[in-house]
């Protein structure tokens, strides 16, 4: 074989070789593209401090990651108002928020139920200082109670709702958080203020332990883990199944008691049909009363 033609041959080879090599690591780079897992933010309704939620919600949005075709990366608002805004402008492609939240931005802009606690109704409390006078909800007639937001619906709307019904007329303060509602009624700030069980256990000890819970509300369906429409149909599914799966091990469980949740179970909007029946018309729907 002439010196030409073993080089042309070689050559021919060679560059065979370079471009089937360009063309597969296209291929595996394209395919590395299409199985990139979609970054979905999760908005947590900020009932406490951000860096406590963090710290609690965290490890089991990873946990719910694993293995999974999305990465939740958690996401809150400095108080309740602005959550409400960030809501109502579709903000959050997952968001865990309170009742009558759902049933609002269920409407528009439109999230859609994912999961709920699973044989949970949730309840609202108030509470007073544990020195306090007050034994029953009238003898906080005329006094100043301080709640979340005009919208939190377990720790405001239940007992203002109820408040109202008995004709129990009070001075209002909203505070932003339930935090901030504990910590109002134990510095003697306000004679109560609405809360729920759940953040009520997890508040600090030193401030909890001047407390006492003077009344509990009827139970109504739980928060909701709802999604914005714009999240793919096959995302939704998967995250239902891994959120009810996950309940039932022995990981999800510890987590899930940390956060003083239930197992979850797979939602639909007709499960809040008991908060709609309220018919909260007087009541102001969140953005209404809410300043920056």
């Amino acid at each position: 074989m002439k010196i030409s033609q073993w080089l042309n041959t070689h050559l021919s080879l060679v560059l065979a070789l370079f471009f089937c090599g360009v063309i597969t690591a296209q291929a595996s780079d394209t395919k590395h593209t299409v199985n990139e897992p979609s970054i979905l933010t999760f908005g947590v309704v900020p009932q406490q401090a951000a860096s406590m939620l963090a710290r609690k919600w965290s490890p089991l949005l990873v946990a719910l990651s694993q293995n999974a075709n999305y990465q939740l990366q958690f996401a809150t608002a400095p108080d309740i108002p602005t959550f409400e805004k960030r809501l109502a402008k579709g903000e959050y492609d997952i968001a865990y928020m309170n009742p009558y939240h759902f049933t609002v931005f269920n409407e528009s802009p439109g999230y859609l139920a994912l999961v709920k606690e699973k044989g949970k109704k949730l309840k609202g409390i108030i509470v007073v200082k544990k020195s306090a006078k007050a034994q029953s909800l009238s003898d906080l007639d005329g006094q100043l109670l301080a709640f979340p937001a005009p919208a939190a619906f377990a720790a405001s709307v239940l007992p203002r709702a109820n408040l109202k019904i008995k004709g129990i007329n009070n001075q209002i303060k909203y505070v932003g958080s339930h935090d901030s509602v504990y910590l109002a009624v134990a510095q003697g700030l306000v004679a109560g203020g609405g809360g729920v069980k759940r953040t009520f256990k997890t508040m600090d000890k030193e401030v909890t332990k001047q407390l006492r819970v003077l009344w509990e509300t009827p139970g109504y369906t739980p928060h909701a883990v709802a999604i914005h429409p714009r999240v793919p149909m096959e995302v939704r599914g998967e995250l239902v199944r891994n959120f009810s799966q996950f309940s039932s091990t022995q990981e999800g469980t510890l987590l899930l008691e940390g956060l003083g949740f239930r197992p979850f179970e797979a939602a639909k909007s007709s499960d809040w049909n008991d908060v709609r029946a309220l018919g909260l018309g007087d009541f102001p729907k969140p953005l209404e009363t809410n300043d920056e």
